[in-house]
């Protein structure tokens, strides 16, 4: 499922920014090279025992990351079900409380990020 109305899509921010705030509300910075990182925050339905994960990509649009002040732009957002052993399924629809939780995430992130 993509997020197209997260207000995060081509914000800019520098890496040990993005790292600090994200951090602080539970996301991990999971996949990186070279110019690209996924932020990954992981919400459990109790319901159902399945996992979703909302997943932040950025890329890099000035320096190299794992450097401070490399500006990332966050291009993407989406959530998924997380499958076995590891992956995300996009397709399957998501109970609208694991939607209503990441919304309440991504607003609290863009907040951050703002700031």
């Amino acid at each position: 499922m993509i997020i197209d109305n997260s207000g995060l899509n081509g914000l800019v921010t520098d890496l040990a920014h993005i790292d600090e705030v994200s951090e602080s509300l539970g996301f991990v910075r999971w996949q990186w090279e070279y110019y690209r990182a996924t932020y990954d925050f992981k919400i459990e339905d109790k319901k159902s025992g399945e996992d979703y994960y909302l997943r932040i990509n950025t890329r890099v649009k000035e320096g190299k990351l794992e450097k401070p002040d490399a500006l990332l732009e966050i291009e993407h957002v989406y959530m998924g079900r997380a499958t076995f052993p590891h992956g995300l399924d996009y397709e399957t629809p998501i109970p609208q409380p694991i939607v209503n939780a990441a919304s309440d995430k991504l607003s609290a992130l863009k907040q951050a990020l703002s700031a």
